[in-house]
């Protein structure tokens, strides 16, 4: 390498290539850096105005770091100064100023075109008018109609948005209603500290005093015995007197597999309702609602082209007119194809998820088998916590593809073939246990959709 511009031509190629930074942010943020010199392993860069310098300290430092280290071979700070003129003058580049205002203006935008979660702002179309026709049913006559009502779909669809619209509605016409939202994993949580703390007295006259209970993800109470057990009484008090429970869930009761029967059985005693992907007409419609609230002027060539390309989750769509409002903002120019394309793949980029740590695939088992994380760790015997470790470690060895040496570190320090046994002993036992296999795959969902 000859020169220090010719490094950060490589980190440049790095920042789009294998960070993905989207061509949009690329041109904004990244390429006006102007080097200057790499110095006792600090890289020197002047920027035309201190908004410039900040958004790329906040936003691309990280990304920056990294891709010297790839190129360098050794890990370097950065340093970026505003050119001259801005300093000397003391009044700020009217870049600068002209930035800041689009900024603020942009940030005023995106607030106005946040919505309530009502009936009033939900899209129907084919893929959920029979849920929403069953929620607004819900509203109107609650305890009376479909009680329990259970909804279920792929994660992102709207279930949360019907259990808010429910919400809002009842306590519009009756203010006075004590309605009750919690989600699965945290009615869970907070049973398991009610038993640590000795007293679910305040638990139980939470749950059991509600007019209305709506829970959200309540998949993930399965397995869990002390939490299916409260709320199968919670269930059973509000529904003698014919307070309204509405459920939500990724899939059906009947795919729930480690949800005891009895409790199962409770949730098809109502009506169920299924929020299936929506289709080419909805999405465009949810495009053009978002670009309405966004006061951007979107064609239907545009709105189209990304209805065709993101159609699992309404989300991404609204995110996707977003970030055309942004792009639009910044750059001045109208959304168009190529524009779409960019933020398309920066949202694809970004709703990777996050990696799933061991850890809390070890808190999920635990609290499958009600033993506590230390116990899978240690050496302890007993044939409930023996399972728990073995489950452990299949789990992990399914989500992570860690290797098995790395796993053993994981759970206590133990050696590679103590790891392949646990791993092929919970192996052999689930093609002999049917319970014990749809418990694991409970799990492993569970956690997946985290």
């Amino acid at each position: 390498m000859n020169s220090f511009g010719e490094v950060f031509e490589m980190v440049k190629t790095y920042c789009l290539e294998v960070a993905n930074v989207g061509d949009i942010a690329f041109k904004l943020w990244i390429n006006p850096l102007e080097p200057v010199k790499l110095e006792d392993n600090v890289a020197y860069f002047t920027v035309k105005s201190s908004f410039q310098r900040n958004i790329i300290t906040k936003n691309y430092e990280k990304i920056l770091l990294a891709a010297f280290a790839n190129t360098l071979g050794f890990d370097v700070s950065i340093h970026i100064d505003v050119t001259e003129e801005e300093e000397e003058n003391g009044e700020g580049d009217p870049i600068s100023e002209d930035s800041a205002v689009k900024q603020a203006e942009l940030m005023q935008t995106f607030r106005g075109a946040e919505y309530d979660y009502t009936f009033d702002t939900f899209i129907v179309g084919r893929s959920n008018e029979f849920a929403y026709a069953a929620c607004t049913a819900v509203a109107k006559n609650c305890g009376s109609t479909y009680n329990p009502l259970f909804l279920h779909g792929p994660s992102g669809l709207g279930k949360t948005h019907l259990l808010n619209a429910i919400s809002y509605e009842i306590k519009k016409n009756a203010p006075d209603t004590n309605i009750i939202y919690v989600t699965g994993e945290v009615f869970a949580n907070e049973l398991i500290a009610a038993i640590q703390n000795k007293d679910t007295s305040q638990f139980h006259k939470k749950y059991r005093s509600a007019d209305v209970l709506l829970v959200d993800d309540i998949q993930f109470i399965a397995g869990k015995e002390s939490t299916q057990e409260e709320f199968f009484h919670t269930f059973n008090e509000l529904h003698q007197v014919n307070k309204q429970i509405v459920l939500t869930s990724d899939r059906p009761p009947k795919d729930i597999k480690t949800l005891e029967d009895r409790i199962r059985t409770r949730f098809e005693w109502g009506l169920i309702a299924d929020i299936s992907l929506p289709d080419f007409e909805t999405r465009v419609a949810i495009i053009k609602r978002k670009a309405e609230l966004l006061q951007l002027d979107i064609s239907d060539e545009v709105a189209e082209f990304i209805a065709n390309r993101l159609k699992t989750n309404i989300r991404q769509l609204e995110g996707a007119v977003k970030k055309l409002k942004a792009s639009k903002h910044l750059v001045g120019t109208p959304p168009s194809i190529a524009m779409a394309q960019n933020v398309i793949r920066e949202i694809l980029n970004d709703d990777q998820p996050e990696p799933v740590t061991v850890e809390a695939i070890i808190g999920e088992v635990a609290n499958i088998y009600s033993v506590t994380t230390d116990d899978i760790k240690s050496n302890k015997r007993s044939q409930q916590v023996s399972l728990a470790r073995k489950v452990a470690v299949y789990v992990i060895r399914e989500i992570t593809q860690m290797s098995l040496d790395a796993i053993g570190m994981e759970i206590g320090g133990r050696d590679h073939s103590t790891i392949v046994y646990y791993n092929n002993d919970i192996e052999t036992k689930m093609k002999k246990n049917p319970q014990l296999k749809e418990t694991v795959e409970d799990i492993i969902k569970n956690i997946s959709a985290r």
